[in-house]
């Protein structure tokens, strides 16, 4: 017997979110192998330096896997709950599209303060969504 399961907004933006990912490990990886390439030596990927894209490629990459699990989660009682609706698929555009600008954000070296601002509407976005889920 087939189930037919359509694909939601907060699993398409699972989908983004994961193919991001992606994306910065193969760009963390080819920058790292440059690296290698002119010179530059392994312990150079740990060393904290905010003007390396090296490092924030790393820092982002971390990020990224730091949250998804709690999106995932989000996803999980979501669709276990059956929870959708267009306030829910808002918060999900919401929070994806905060989660690439923070990495954007870091990417680019600018102003810290802005990474707070964009962690701060993702924090409130997945409070909304856990809340809607389980109310």
């Amino acid at each position: 017997m087939t189930q037919n399961f359509s694909m939601t907004v907060s699993l398409w933006g699972l989908v983004a979110l994961l193919g991001w990912s992606m994306a910065i490990v193969v760009l963390l990886i080819s920058v790292r192998i440059r690296h290698l390439s002119t010179g530059g030596a392994v312990q150079d990927f740990g060393t904290p330096n905010d003007q390396s894209l090296l490092w924030r490629l790393y820092r982002v990459q971390v990020n990224l896997a730091e949250n998804l699990p709690l999106y995932l989660g989000v996803v999980f009682l979501l669709t276990v709950r059956n929870v959708s609706g267009v306030a829910i698929d808002a918060l999900v555009i919401i929070y994806v599209a905060a989660r690439f600008g923070h990495s954007l954000i870091h990417l680019a070296g600018l102003n810290p303060l802005f990474r707070v601002a964009s962690l701060a509407i993702q924090f409130a976005a997945l409070t909304a969504l856990i809340t809607s889920a389980l109310w």
